[in-house]
């Protein structure tokens, strides 16, 4: 059972069910592919939960808001839902907007399970109310380092816009390649073309590309500039974020958007369960589900299942974090307290970079694993 969201006064109000706000991008500036895979996910779980007999024998019930990638509009929609009685609330894939949620869930004492977003610093301080199933930024992007660096490239340009989440990106690199020989060059893309990007990456000798931008734009006419410059034939492009996970992607790009690795959060196969749910999820979203829609799957697992352990106080269900084990799609799920991180953390969630196989687009090809 879902409920979509909703312009004030037109709420659900049935006292039986058990609620769960979920916060999703499903508008733009946010993201929207990644929103809807999200959300497909999250209402599959809630689904097999009903199925199942809900909880208790109360159904399970998503109160979802859109975030549209707005810190703002994020944090006031959990004070809304909040105000509705929400159990627990669940998704986010943008790292800023999820931390604007989690600072509000805090401090309203409201239980946060974070599904998609990366950015270590989730909250300011420790917290026991909020955990989070994506692996941190730091651990995901020091494996990408570590692929680099095995791929031989040792001069890496970013193309960066501002963002705490892209500067926190940056200094993962940074910190990571340096020791190891390695260069990052920081290229402001609020100052330049993707022409100029062209000259740049001859300038400094870069051998890979990064891209730290938003999509489609400039995403889309970085990668375009740069496969077509004769200069550039060997410099490597790549998207740590995840931009060509989407099919999205494929479509603007084509044959260009290619060979571009990045990072997705899957195991080399899937278990029974994995396959089971991956299944499901095709058919509901009428293509290949990316690793984000089975991080919203696994959101809905680990509450229900702590929901079912310890009921609907919110107080125990925040205290529950470090009791929970589920059997998630891409394996156990338990969460602990991690150095420097700031909230309850599944360590780690697999992680692999691939890129889209140039003879094949449609298929990805695990280059690394960590």
């Amino acid at each position: 059972m879902n409920t979509p969201p909703s312009p004030p006064g037109v709420e659900r109000t049935d006292g039986s069910a058990v609620r769960i706000g979920a916060l999703v991008p499903l508008t733009r500036p946010g993201w929207v592919e990644a929103g809807r895979h999200l959300l497909a996910g999250l209402e599959l779980g809630v689904r097999e939960v009903n199925d199942t007999g809900g909880i208790a024998g109360r159904p399970l019930e998503l109160v979802v808001r859109d975030t549209a990638a707005d810190p703002r509009r994020a944090a006031a929609a959990v004070d809304e839902v909040a105000g509705l009685g929400v159990a627990a609330l669940a998704g986010e894939y943008h790292s800023v907007v999820a931390r604007a949620a989690a600072a509000r869930a805090d401090a309203l004492s409201l239980p946060f399970l974070c599904s998609s977003a990366v950015l270590d610093a989730l909250t300011e301080q420790p917290t026991e109310w909020v955990a989070r199933l994506a692996p941190a930024q730091s651990h995901g992007w020091k494996i990408y380092a570590d692929f680099l660096l095995g791929a031989g490239h040792s001069r890496i340009a970013v193309a960066a816009q501002p963002s705490v989440y892209w500067a926190s990106g940056t200094r993962v690199l940074r910190d990571h390649l340096a020791p190891r020989g390695g260069a990052v060059i920081e290229l402001d893309m609020g100052a330049l073309t993707p022409t100029a990007v062209c000259d740049e990456l001859v300038g400094h000798r870069a051998t890979a590309l990064l891209l730290l931008v938003g999509h489609p734009e400039p995403a889309v006419p970085i990668v375009r500039a740069v496969r077509r410059d004769p200069r550039l034939a060997e410099v490597m492009i790549g998207a740590p974020a995840g931009q060509p996970e989407f099919a999205g992607w494929a479509t603007s790009l084509g044959d260009d958007g290619t060979a571009i690795p990045f990072l997705r959060y899957l195991p080399e196969r899937l278990g029974p369960l994995g396959t089971r749910v991956g299944t499901a999820l095709r058919e509901r979203l009428a293509e290949a589900p990316s690793f984000v829609a089975f991080e919203g799957y696994d959101t809905v697992a680990v509450l229900a299942d702590v929901l079912r352990s310890h009921g609907a106080d919110r107080a125990r269900i925040a205290e529950s974090w470090p009791r929970v084990t589920v059997e998630g799609t891409r394996g156990r799920i338990r969460f602990s307290r991690t150095p420097d991180i700031s909230v309850w953390q599944w360590a780690w969630a697999p992680v692999q970079v691939v890129d889209r196989d140039p003879a094949e687009p449609e298929r990805f090809r695990i280059l690394h694993t960590g």
